[in-house]
């Protein structure tokens, strides 16, 4: 039988900042990603949406990203390969002192925004982080872009990879996410999101925004937790995996 983990980015709120539906997502998804104080989160929302997601059941995953809370790290950086691996080590060791002090372990880290981006075509920057994840912990997944340098790197560190691909984003021919400025970037539509996971899931192909289809490796779906329908998204999304006979679980 088919398997397919579901994830989403939570825990981006900042101080009196609110960002995204965590309450609501958590209750379809099966694995999280949490925000590390970098890019969005801080010390009590990250407490919270790990206590959270444990109620829940789901897994709980590292979402770190540049240090960068004005732009929500979705700015470029250029930094070092020593500064990335430093960035990486700093963010998972601390999101993961809240997942031991509530009695559990960490699945996975995903890289986000920009830092995701820029790594899924950088090998140095991909390899500075798969080697931060892996000197914290061997047996922690590394989630990364379907066919990217990240994924790359990760499996030649030693760590176990995860290949993620985005229901609610649209792809270039090269296998990469459209940038967020271009018009259709986003996809809005439950039904078209659905069709298109799916296809990921079921024949490993999805339509790029050129109307190509390219090839890729779908281990766990995204749904962004700041996309105003992400609710009904992954509530939809969650309902033709189970038609279609695909077992959605957690990576471990």
């Amino acid at each position: 039988m088919l398997q397919v983990d579901l994830n989403s980015d939570l825990g981006e709120s900042f101080g009196s900042y609110k960002i995204g539906n965590d309450d609501f997502v958590l209750k379809f998804v099966t694995s999280v990603n949490i925000a590390c104080g970098f890019h969005a989160g801080d010390p009590l929302v990250m407490e919270k949406t790990v206590r959270q997601a444990m109620e829940n059941k789901v897994a709980v995953g590292a979402h770190p990203g540049f240090p960068d809370l004005m732009g929500f790290g979705r700015r470029n950086m250029i930094i070092t390969a020593d500064e990335a691996k430093a960035y990486i080590i700093y963010q998972v060791s601390a999101l993961n002192g809240f997942i031991k002090a509530e009695g559990g372990r960490m699945q996975h880290v995903k890289p986000h925004g920009a830092l995701y981006n820029m790594a899924a075509k950088d090998y140095q920057l991909a390899r500075a982080i798969a080697e931060g994840v892996h000197a914290v912990d061997d047996e922690l997944i590394l989630m990364g872009l379907a066919g990217s340098q990240l994924i790359r790197a990760g499996e030649e560190v030693g760590l176990r990879t995860a290949s993620e691909v985005f229901g609610d984003r649209a792809y270039t021919t090269e296998g990469t996410l459209v940038s967020r400025s271009i018009p259709g970037s986003l996809i809005h539509d439950k039904e078209q999101a659905a069709s298109r996971v799916l296809d990921m899931v079921l024949r490993g192909k999805v339509t790029t925004l050129d109307g190509d289809e390219i090839s890729l490796k779908a281990d766990s779906i995204c749904v962004h937790g700041d996309n105003q329908e992400a609710v009904e998204l992954v509530k939809y999304i969650r309902k033709a995996l189970k038609e279609a006979d695909v077992l959605v679980k957690s990576l471990k």
